[in-house]
């Protein structure tokens, strides 16, 4: 039996009594014919607010297009996106996970209302992704979320630059390595144009992961967002989904354990951003499917680093794409027995059956191979102890220190860091520690990439470590543990941390350990008292009450009793 393509608009759409709504749609320009066709939801994440996302609306048109040519009707309509990047180091940045939260929320909002046969997600900045994933394995219709691509490497004396080198530069400037007219020109020169940050960082390990689970066409990721070759995508996407549609195959049919360690293994072997962490585990239990935060210490430990990519390798997305993409990739983890090739994908196809047509460009060096690894196991490492007894994610690129000890230096708040850092304040050896910024204490769970980078950039990434229960960019780089769970405001261990405690990381040993007594840990403890909520009204408060912990997501869900 055929899958009924029209299975959700018909309710919508057909019979005498819904004359009234298609009387709405024809005001608009939609007649008969097209009414009479699979309606496919184009969930459109564009803004102006940020290069990530602002070219979206034409590629939205080719989306619809391809729609079209394949036999449905596309209907546009827009969600929200937060620049992670823009609202770095600001109150503005606890906006950004809980977007992730509204993304899911809206999508699935439109999608129940004017009930879409199917849908096609557009994304670009970090949050958009997995927000779209969650969405689309809500509805559990046919569709596919669509990346929109990175930007191009911007030009500095000579050399390829991201938004990184940037950030970077603050300390730099802030200690006097950086003149202020370098400085400037760095800025101005940065981002060329349209398109998602440019190394390895968030949305473009998201976008990988989401081919390798199996929510995006594989191959659809590398090409950067002003490629022509991206408008292509966007078009043969709009008549994929079309096929997806006939087929009946929904998220859920495709989403698996093996294909979450897929996902896994695709992060780790590419020097993917931590985020990946939560937001696998948020997209994971959205589908009902069994993943906790020690599978990706499991998964990394057997995936070697293949990809040398920023923030802790030479190269950007760009030169991925170059190389041969993220179909290069696959077939290298594949062909050494570290992925599921069994696994589906949007095509219907298998994972193994999508890259079966990878194609290496000669002489490349972003791509190494399985007998020559960058390093032998993959780039996240989980930690847990009695800072972090739910657990807590180190990104290692193979040169870091793999143990330290040292004084703590307790901030509660980023910015008091921030101010500590550029004004000189912290030395080498010391642990920054920077509490009160997870889910429910931020809320929002804060990336610290302003602090971390403004590190780096005095020269003290090497030799400074970090913990915190807030969350850090995907480039970030050094000895800097974030998501520690429980976080502070849920009276977690890192809430007891004093000035001047002995910290230390043992990454052979997968410890995070305060040098205190157990007697002494429970009596700090007992004397904690939650913090005055910092937000009463409005969404950041419904977020802080709804929140999950870190190890379990960050997700929001309401609590029912039967």
């Amino acid at each position: 039996m055929s899958f009924d393509t029209r299975h959700k608009s018909r309710t919508i759409l057909d019979g005498r009594d819904r004359a009234p709504a298609r009387s709405y749609l024809k005001g608009i320009g939609f007649d008969e014919e097209a009414l009479s066709r699979p309606i496919i939801g184009i969930a459109n994440t564009w803004t102006e607010t940020m290069p990530c996302n602002y070219h979206l609306r034409d590629l939205a048109e080719r989306v619809k297009q391809g729609v079209r040519d394949a036999g449905g009707t596309p209907m546009e309509f827009n969600t929200i996106a937060i620049s992670d990047g823009i609202t770095m180091g600001t109150e503005g940045m606890k906006a950004s996970l809980v977007s992730r939260e509204v993304i899911a929320d809206s999508i699935e909002l439109v999608g129940r209302g004017h009930m879409f046969d199917a849908v096609i997600a557009l994304v670009a900045c970090d949050k958009t992704i997995p927000g779209a994933a969650m969405g689309l394995i809500r509805l559990d219709i046919p569709g596919m979320v669509v990346y929109g691509g990175s930007i191009a490497p911007g030009r500095f004396k000579g050399k390829d630059v991201t938004i990184q080198d940037v950030f970077e530069a603050v300390g730099a400037n802030a200690r006097g390595l950086m003149s202020d007219e370098d400085f400037l020109e760095l800025e101005n020169n940065a981002c060329p144009g349209a398109g998602a940050c440019g190394g390895q960082f968030t949305a473009n390990t998201m976008a990988l992961a989401l081919e390798f689970l199996g929510l995006s066409p594989i191959g659809s990721a590398s090409p950067p967002a002003m490629d022509p070759r991206k408008g292509d995508v966007a078009y043969e996407s709009g008549k994929l989904v079309m096929d997806q549609l006939k087929r009946g195959l929904t998220p859920r049919q495709i989403l698996t354990r093996l294909s979450f360690e897929n996902a896994i293994a695709g992060v780790a072997a590419t020097g993917g951003s931590t985020n990946a962490v939560l937001h696998l585990l948020a997209i994971a239990r959205e589908a009902g499917v069994p993943l906790t935060i020690d599978d990706f210490d499991t998964v990394s430990e057997r995936t070697p680093t293949l990809a040398d990519l920023k923030p802790g390798g030479k190269y950007v997305a760009a030169d991925l794409d170059k190389a041969g993409g993220t179909r290069l990739v696959a077939c290298r983890l594949l062909q050494a027995g570290k992925l599921d090739g069994n696994q589906l994908t949007p095509s219907g196809l298998t994972l193994a059956a999508e890259i079966e047509g990878a194609q290496e460009t000669p002489g490349q060096l972003v791509v190494t191979t399985i007998e020559k690894p960058l390093k032998k196991t993959g780039g996240l490492v989980i930690l847990k102890g009695n800072l972090a007894p739910e657990g807590c994610v180190v990104k290692v690129a193979g040169h870091e220190r793999t143990y330290h000890k040292g004084p703590a230096r307790v901030f509660d708040r980023e910015e008091d860091a921030m101010t500590a850092v550029t004004a000189g304040k912290i030395q080498s050896g010391d642990v920054l520690v920077i509490r009160y910024e997870g889910p429910r204490g931020g809320p929002g769970m804060r990336e610290m990439l302003g602090v971390t980078s403004a590190l780096v950039g005095a020269g003290l990434g090497d030799s400074v470590a970090l913990i915190t229960d807030g969350r850090f960019s995907g480039a970030t780089k050094g000895l800097m543990a974030g998501h520690v769970a429980p976080e502070a405001a849920r009276g977690g261990p890192i809430a007891a941390v004093k000035e001047g405690d002995s910290i230390i990381f043992d990454l052979p040993n997968r410890r995070l350990d305060v040098e205190i007594s157990a007697d002494e840990f429970a009596t700090r403890l007992a004397g904690w008292k939650a913090p005055a909520p910092r937000y009463t009204t409005g969404v950041f408060a419904k977020y802080a009450v709804l929140v999950s912990s870190a190890s379990e997501g960050a997700i929001t869900q309401a609590q029912f009793s039967i």
